[in-house]
């Protein structure tokens, strides 16, 4: 079963007023459809917004390259100087970052 286009603008319609997952769970539901259809249904009809991904702690996700990016900026360096420190520990990293930040 496709798509009708009541369907269609009804979807559209409460995802636009409640754009999150539980609506298109709730959809999926109403409607009979797998979420990845949904979602699918939503994207083609551009009204669908992925969710941002955040860390535990509720942080943005940062990779270790960034970091190292950061630190060579802050000492005047480029990031091929620096080869290699990327496969330090992530939170060595940021304690270094953060300690280059406040000088």
């Amino acid at each position: 079963m496709n798509y009708t286009p009541e369907i269609t603008e009804y979807i559209k319609k409460e995802y636009t007023n409640n754009p999150c997952r539980e609506t298109v769970d709730r959809l999926s539901q109403e409607i009979g459809k797998s979420v990845k259809s949904v979602i699918g249904k939503l994207s083609r009809e551009g009204v669908y917004r992925r969710e941002i991904y955040k860390t535990k702690t509720g942080d943005d996700p940062v990779t270790k390259i960034e970091i190292v990016e950061t630190i060579a900026q802050s000492l005047s360096l480029e990031t091929e100087n620096l080869v290699g420190l990327e496969k330090a520990p992530k939170q060595v990293l940021k304690v270094v970052a953060r300690a280059l930040e406040t000088l």
